[in-house]
């Protein structure tokens, strides 16, 4: 476990980074509608991930703002990295036997 990424695996940030990694890019008010948070918790979670290199954001203005999320190429990397050490995680605990002493 102190391999795991704490920036991504935060349950939220976890679920913004996985519809990330599905697409290209995604914009504010559909990562609202598939993580379910609020507008003031996905902005936090959000920066946070801008923060330690993540994502990047790119906000539009003019007659309708748009927010675009996309994940960094280095992201990209660390959300796979962080699910491959899961689904092990996941099969070694399946898999493990008690030692008999």
């Amino acid at each position: 476990m102190t391999e795991i990424d704490r920036l991504v695996h935060d349950p939220s940030r976890l679920a913004i980074t996985s519809a990330l990694s599905a697409c290209q890019s995604a914009d504010f008010l559909y990562l609202q509608r598939v993580t379910g948070l609020s507008k003031g918790n996905l902005s936090s979670h959000l920066a946070k991930l801008e923060k330690g290199g993540i994502v990047t954001i790119d906000k539009t203005t003019g007659r309708r703002p748009r927010t675009v999320v996309s994940l960094t190429e280095p992201g990209r990397a660390i959300v796979a990295d962080h699910w491959d050490r899961l689904i092990r995680l996941h099969e070694a605990a399946r898999t493990w036997v008690p030692t008999q002493d």
